[in-house]
């Protein structure tokens, strides 16, 4: 172990214990060691099948936070996180860095990219260690970087502490400079005059931030996704995935159990959004179709985001100026904003044209283009490593929407219930037919193997008594593996008829509650 793992102690093979078991358990779990020959003396990356599912629909924007060690934290724990289309943190790998060399965080990356099959993010944003930048710009090239705005801010507040109690307004005109600036040419103007007004022009450190503004001043982004549609101060203090499951006093060997706990919370916040912009109408607040149409399409989140910027535009008159067959011409500012007054030209669009609507904000971002369930099965690869993942994932949809249907009337809630019920029979039925089918009775240590017939028939073809061990190892390993399947699909078959029960009690409830309110 280097000298970074020796101050975490036999933690560390803890968290190795665990990922080799997390990878016999799903071959879809990646991990890896840097400089790995069997022993644990290297950074770690780990990423679990759903990560790798999930950037494959978010993976569009990410955020690399490596905080922790400047922090303070006991553990160097590094993320890579992204939004889903709920605007909710998603997790999309994370590693332990006790070395944090220019090597490391290239090999960090490298290993991340691998992981995620080699898919490259439109956006990365960073903390502003020198050698992060390096590292994104040797293997991310092509990917626009971003350093944390919010990083910046809070060091400028440090490095100028005597500046800002000395001037009680020098924090406001610098996020006005910084956030207020709607051109390049603006931004230039204002960060010269704000300078010049506090007598910072030969301020090596502001120097230095100006020298990389168009990483991290938004005016110059703004041709670049980041998913950025919460506020700055919402996007820093509410999108860390494992804010208040990991913090500076984490150790080594509670890291694995809130990494955990943070997958199941987030997992179930997820299916909550899911069920609340699929079963609820949201209210609105124009007689416009296309908020009418983004309430159909758009997750519940990013819906009220939507429906706030189009009120918004209330507050925005416009005065015509010209007209030209199909295009009108407007002169358009806000109150008491005219001096930034825009020409706008109009062809009377009355819904959202298709290419500016991005799937990853609607409510079947992880669905097919417009595929039915059977379409989307037959798109799922019978042999890849990936299969157990896709298969779980398209299940887990499935369930959702059957949910969602099922519960809308007691008449559809008794109806799934009962083709739930069904269902788990013949998963059951069919996974002892199988195991009838092809039955080898304690061949080894008493244990009852699952094979194919033509297993069977390798078996007894008169192989050699080592050969017919082999096989029968093999033959262990693979009913374990379906055990293991079919443990899975019974779970998540339970956990549906669990929701459907107590949903069923509750409308049972409701409905006892109106009767009695119709007899009074």
């Amino acid at each position: 172990m280097n000298s970074g793992q020796r101050v975490l102690g036999g933690g560390v093979q803890h968290v190795l214990d665990y990922l080799r078991r997390m990878q016999a358990e799903s071959p879809a779990f990646f991990y890896a060691v840097q400089g790995d020959n069997g022993s644990s003396n290297g950074n770690i990356f780990w990423a679990d099948a759903t990560a790798r599912m999930n950037y494959h629909y978010f993976g569009d924007s990410i955020k690399l936070d490596t905080s922790c060690r400047a922090n303070g934290y006991r553990v160097p724990f590094a993320t890579f996180t992204g939004l889903n289309h709920h605007a909710q943190p998603v997790l999309f790998g994370c590693a332990l860095l006790f070395n944090e060399s220019e090597d490391s965080l290239v090999w960090l990356l490298q290993t991340w990219l691998q992981a995620m099959s080699g898919q490259t993010p439109v956006s990365i944003t960073t903390d502003t260690d020198h050698l992060i930048q390096m590292a994104v710009a040797h293997v991310l090239p092509e990917t626009r970087h971003r350093l944390c705005k919010w990083s910046i801010i809070r060091e400028t507040k440090e490095k100028l502490t005597h500046v800002c109690q000395t001037h009680p307004t020098f924090e406001t005109e610098f996020m006005k400079c910084v956030n207020g600036s709607e051109t390049i040419e603006e931004f230039e103007s204002q960060w010269k005059s704000f300078l010049e007004r506090y007598y910072l022009t030969d301020n090596e450190y502001l120097q230095s931030i100006y020298s990389a503004c168009r990483h991290w001043v938004p005016v110059f982004m703004r041709e670049t996704f980041f998913g950025d549609i919460l506020s700055d101060q919402d996007n820093d203090a509410k999108n860390t995935f494992f804010n208040g499951y990991v913090d500076a006093s984490t150790s080594i060997q509670l890291l694995i159990k809130q990494y955990e706990k943070a997958l199941t919370i987030w997992h179930e916040k997820e299916l909550k959004a899911d069920l609340d912009s699929t079963n609820t109408t949201p209210v609105l607040k124009t007689p416009s179709p296309m908020e009418k149409q983004a309430a159909n399409l758009y997750t519940r989140k990013v819906f009220i985001k939507f429906q706030e910027e189009l009120v918004e535009t209330l507050a925005n008159p416009a005065t015509k100026i010209d007209e030209s067959g199909t295009i009108t011409t407007y002169h358009v500012a806000k109150f008491g904003e005219e001096h930034k007054a825009h020409t706008v030209r109009a062809k009377n669009v009355l819904t959202l044209p298709s290419q500016y609507i991005l799937k990853r904000w609607t409510i079947n971002a992880k669905t097919g283009s417009g595929s039915t369930v059977e379409e989307y099965h037959l798109e799922l690869p019978s042999n890849s490593q990936e299969s157990l993942t896709m298969r779980q994932n398209s299940l887990r949809q499935e369930a959702i929407k059957f949910v969602e249907e099922g519960a809308k009337s007691i008449h559809h809630y008794n109806v799934a219930v009962n083709a739930l019920k069904e269902a788990a029979k013949k998963v059951a039925a069919a996974k002892k037919k199988n195991a009838d089918k092809t039955l080898v009775n304690n061949l080894v240590n008493g244990c009852n193997q699952v094979v194919d017939e033509g297993d069977i028939d390798l078996v007894d073809s008169g192989q050699s008594k080592e050969e017919k061990e082999q096989k029968i190892r093999e033959l262990t390993a693979k009913l374990e593996s379906i055990n293991q399947q079919s443990e899975v699909y019974r779970a998540n078959l339970l956990a549906v008829l669990k929701d459907m029960e107590e949903e069923k009690l509750k409308l049972s409830v409701k409905v006892q509650n109106a009767r009695l309110s119709l007899k009074e």
